[in-house]
């Protein structure tokens, strides 16, 4: 695994998404489309005033000086707006895996073919450039769009977490688990993934 890429400044893209560090100052365009509690419905937290979203830039900047995780934010590029946010997140180096996930979008980006688009660019840059093994996605037992979503990658359900984190509210949740892993990459790349091959 090539973990000195995760120390430089990572811009993916395709006719459809671009990502870029969460750095960027374009971060702040996230207050447009963020203050929406269905966003955040199954992501552990909510967002709803800029208290919170003070919390929110300076933890996910935090936890990528920390080695947690790589974010990005996520521009479409028919609009040129910030459509939201994704990760590599808990970044395992010597297991050679991460998590890619913490993905939201503006209620205007769903739906128009972005996620498919954003996730082959982490998927190919993850297993190809960082040389990932294991790629997992996961998501809550109650959210069963995102868990459509996520097979529509090719990704191979795994099963549930039981009792998998308590929330901001102090409810215990559970996730179902997927992944991808490398010696699948090539096959499900040409399967999923064909339109921007």
């Amino acid at each position: 695994m090539k973990s000195e890429i995760l120390q430089s400044d990572i811009i993916l893209e395709n006719e459809k998404v671009l990502l870029i560090p969460f750095e960027s100052k374009r971060n702040l365009e996230l207050k447009e489309i963020i203050f929406d509690d269905e966003i955040w419905k199954y992501m552990g937290m909510y967002v709803r005033n800029n208290q919170d979203f003070e919390n929110y830039i300076k933890n996910t900047l935090k936890q990528k000086a920390d080695g947690i995780c790589y974010p990005f934010l996520i521009i479409d590029k028919a609009t040129d707006k910030v459509a939201g946010s994704t990760r590599y997140g808990y970044l395992n180096h010597s297991s050679q895996k991460c998590e890619i996930g913490w993905t939201w979008y503006g209620k205007a980006f769903q739906g128009t073919g972005l996620n498919q688009a954003c996730k082959f660019e982490l998927l190919n840059f993850g297993f190809e450039q960082i040389q990932f093994r294991r790629i997992q996605f996961s998501a809550d037992l109650e959210n069963t769009r995102s868990q459509k979503a996520i097979e529509k990658l090719g990704a191979v359900k795994e099963g549930i977490f039981r009792n998998n984190y308590v929330d901001s509210e102090g409810k215990s949740k559970a996730d179902v688990y997927f992944s991808i892993i490398l010696e699948e990459w090539s096959k499900t790349k040409k399967e999923y993934f064909s339109a921007f091959i």
